[in-house]
């Protein structure tokens, strides 16, 4: 997806989370704001994805505040809060008519779980206020017909993973996956250093997938999204050779919309008009879609 102006507010708000989750002296926030906005005029350009802009000014202000996973408290208490709601979800997937669909559903409502943008939440505790009225809406785009008509014949998905929190229901997704397609070899991917709120192999090892899927492998270097160039020879011939890419969140969306990658299927709440627009769905939906 390339960069928008609605982009250039979104990311200079995100930027300003960052430096207030890490600093209270008022002399850094400014010099990560300037950095921001120096970085931004440089950088923005209609013709470039957003995500590859957005990794550079992340990975500068991080710098800055010497600080490299300022959303580390963040990350700890959305998977606290995500776990406490398991016993619940796992109910509603028992006695779903369809409890795969269910466990998705419930995965894209755990894509709320993100910070310092509009759409998303304010705080960890958060998702427990909203998690009922969203998971009532159900899916505001619904492919799950495509998207289980094609894994009846796939041997092998790539799980690219977003949010921590999030990831705590992904691990009910995978469970289902596995039960539905017992053909299926899931490999889940994790950001492989500390990006934004997403999850890590440090998050996948603690809700352990290890027992879930059949290999947990990262994205390799600091990145926003996915970028290719960084990913392991590995995960290049995974990505290659899989019958399936799965990708959680919007800014998986961002980066891997800008290759010719296929079948993929992306989950997540379209939380801002850029990418409603860009994928031609309602905005502050569930989302499945797939793209053959």
């Amino acid at each position: 997806m390339k960069i928008t102006p609605t982009c250039v507010p979104c990311l200079l708000n995100r930027i300003i989370f960052e430096a207030k989750q890490s600093s209270d002296d008022e002399k850094i926030q400014t010099q990560v704001i300037k950095n921001a906005c120096t970085m931004l005029g440089e950088l923005y350009d209609p013709h470039e994805c957003s995500a590859v802009i957005a990794t550079q000014i992340h990975k500068k202000t991080y710098d800055i505040l010497n600080n490299q996973d300022p959303y580390e408290t963040l990350k700890m208490q959305s998977n606290q809060i995500a776990s406490s709601l398991v016993p619940t979800i796992k109910k509603r997937i028992q006695t779903a008519k369809d409890p795969l669909k269910t466990a998705i559903l419930a995965s894209i409502v755990g894509n709320t779980l993100d910070f310092g943008i509009q759409g998303a939440s304010k705080n960890p505790d958060e998702l427990k206020e909203v998690f009922d009225e969203i998971f009532a809406e159900g899916l505001g785009y619904d492919d799950t017909k495509i998207l289980f008509s094609i894994l009846k014949n796939c041997q092998t998905l790539l799980y690219f993973t977003d949010n921590c929190g999030e990831i705590v229901f992904d691990s009910l997704v995978c469970q289902q996956l596995k039960q539905r397609f017992p053909q299926l070899s899931i490999s889940l991917i994790v950001k492989g250093k500390p990006v934004l709120s997403d999850a890590t192999l440090k998050d996948a090892k603690e809700f352990g997938f290890d027992e879930i899927v059949d290999e947990v492998l990262t994205t390799g270097g600091f990145a926003v999204g996915v970028n290719l160039s960084l990913v392991s020879s590995t995960v290049k011939k995974k990505i290659e050779e899989a019958d399936l890419i799965l990708c959680k969140g919007m800014a998986n969306y961002e980066s891997l919309s800008e290759t010719n990658i296929r079948p993929i299927v992306y989950l997540l709440r379209s939380k801002c008009e850029p990418i409603a627009s860009s994928m031609q769905v309602p905005l502050h939906a569930n989302i499945v879609k797939m793209y053959e």
